[in-house]
């Protein structure tokens, strides 16, 4: 069956043409990257969303994971070789269980902070559910099939877990409670593993509370040296907090307790939660997130030292051990100098699979998209939306990623095939989180339309407040070239604008405040949607969609 219409779309700035990357090419972005090129970095190093940042070194290779909480694929594996140029090579969860639970956007809840390590020739990610419990999931090679997650310790409110091997052979895994189901919080806890890591064999023991110090300590990280057992973890709360480090002979404690690094005079606002890493030639370093509203929780790398069996994080101006986040910095002595590389933003869709910086707002209908390389394409299908979806903070189908930096502008370019027996079929841009904004197109019975829609307070199931634009022009099938774009600039403010010409702009509505989602950054994404069942979809044909600088 011929389409009765078609039109391209193109949202964005700009019109001119990318270079492809060639598959050996590192990814360099035009909008955010951390090594300067001259010996230092600055700070944060991956400017975008990976939050509760865990890491390790494995040979001459560093990996970094991070929470996904609902977003599909989920667990994100990072890359690097230098701790400062970071790559996406992959996710440890293809789909999230409870499989038919997580069908539905689940905001906020799914993977909380997980850990890796490596042991014993193989990989171990374990990850908290705050509502079904503590899984892991391993592989014998990071890029390689992780298995099906497994529940280590089944229970409501058990997160942020991290394991320890000790010497003897015996494991324990490090954990904290989630005052939201389990009815207590600022506590930590340590609990008795199986040899392999893979069950609990007794209950969690409270090893340290901090109500009185350090309320809302929580993410544990559980390391060894020097005979001594360190736990590292973030109190204070997420915004505002501080960096603690626990030290005791004996793993179940006493325990003692050091701020080693807050935000004092620097600019970084609750500086924790994280990783201590070191070189091939016994370097020490600190990876840990810095919470910025809009823009989620980025990572920032820290210098980090042993002063008397304590680590001294950043740097300690005053000598009283405890350091400040640092803005620039000589890059970490790796024995080498590496290329420039940052996250994937950028996408030209020619390739079999879909881009690994993209995620769905659920586990995936195989039914919503084709990559279609062939064609060089990505072809979103139009899905109908849940009967109890109040707008799209409860739609699964957001093909979304994160912010790549303070300030950018997206740019999409389309190609949208409705079926010609529905209405209201509607695919386009939007910026997510808790209030949204998008740009879309619409189908009626007598063409295509332009629609811009707000949302405030989309997570308390308010409406959509959408405007019609204007008619597109269409005097031909294929016809009907329309430029659209969102510019972000600082403080995650967000204008839409469209073009019939690719030249001449016109702003659509007001300047858009992005807001944080639950738990996560505000994201960017596309959309193809529609509000009736029917026997058959439209498809949105997006060609490529591409981060650049401001203009």
């Amino acid at each position: 069956m011929k389409y009765l219409y078609s039109f391209t779309l193109i949202l964005g700035l700009s019109i001119n043409v990318f270079a492809q990357q060639k598959p050996d090419k590192p990814y360099v972005s035009k909008v955010w990257v951390a090594d300067q090129g001259n010996g230092t970095y600055k700070n944060p190093v991956i400017n975008a969303d990976y939050s509760d940042p865990d890491a390790i070194r494995v040979g001459d290779d560093f990996y970094l994971i991070a929470s996904s909480f609902d977003a599909i694929p989920g667990l994100p594996i990072l890359h690097s070789k230098d701790l400062v140029n970071w790559k996406i090579i992959g996710h440890a969860l293809k789909r999230q269980p409870p499989f038919e639970h997580f069908e539905k956007t689940q905001h906020g809840n799914g993977v909380w902070a997980p850990s890796i390590r490596y042991h014993n020739g193989e990989f171990y990610i374990y990850y908290p559910d705050p509502d079904f419990g503590i899984y892991l999931t391993r592989a014998k090679s990071i890029t390689g099939e992780w298995s099906t997650p497994k529940l280590v310790v089944a229970g409501k409110g058990l997160i942020d877990p991290c394991p320890l091997w000790d010497e003897d052979g015996k494991a324990y895994l490090a954990y904290a409670y989630a005052g939201s189901r389990a009815g207590i919080k600022s506590v930590l806890a340590v609990m008795p593993l199986t040899g392999d890591g893979s069950q609990a064999t007794e209950t969690g023991r409270i090893v340290y509370d901090g109500h009185e110090l350090d309320p809302t300590i929580e993410g544990p990280k559980f390391y060894k040296r020097n005979g001594y057992y360190y736990l590292f973890a973030p109190a204070g709360g997420v915004s505002t907090g501080w960096q603690l480090v626990l030290r005791s002979k004996n793993i179940y404690g006493p325990y003692e307790r050091k701020v080693v690094m807050d935000q004092e005079k620097s600019l970084v606002n609750g500086p924790h939660q994280g990783a201590w890493v070191n070189t091939q030639i016994g370097e020490d370093w600190f990876l840990h997130f810095q919470d910025k509203d809009a823009y989620g929780r980025v990572v920032h790398l820290q210098p980090m030292k042993w002063l008397n069996n304590w680590p001294v994080i950043g740097l300690d101006a005053d000598g009283d051990g405890k350091g400040e986040p640092v803005s620039t910095y000589k890059k970490p002595n790796v024995g080498k100098v590496y290329p420039i590389e940052t996250p994937v933003e950028s996408d030209e869709f020619d390739k079999e699979k879909l881009g690994l910086q993209w995620q769905w707002q659920a586990n995936p209908q195989p039914t919503w998209l084709f990559t279609d390389a062939a064609k060089s394409v990505l072809k979103l299908y139009t899905s109908k939306i849940p009967d109890e979806a109040k707008n799209l903070w409860d739609v699964p189908n957001l093909l979304m990623q994160k912010f790549p930096a303070d300030e950018f502008i997206a740019t999409t370019k389309l190609l949208f095939k409705p079926n010609p027996k529905l209405e209201n079929e509607k695919t386009g841009l939007v910026v997510m989180g808790r209030s949204y904004a998008e740009i879309s197109i619409k189908s009626k019975k007598d063409g295509l339309y332009l629609f811009y829609g707000t949302c405030q307070n989309a997570d308390k199931g308010k409406t959509e407040n959408e405007k019609e634009i204007t008619k597109l022009n269409q005097t031909a099938i294929g016809s009907g070239t329309v430029y659209f774009r969102v510019k972000v600039t600082a403080g995650a403010k967000c204008q839409f604008s469209y073009s019939e010409d690719g030249i001449n702009f016109s702003n659509v509505g007001d300047e858009f405040q992005a807001t944080a989602g639950q738990w996560i950054g505000a994201k960017i994404g596309i959309f193809a949607i529609r509000d009736t069942q029917t026997n058959d979809s439209g498809i949105a044909e997006y060609d490529w969609f591409r981060i650049e600088a401001l203009k």
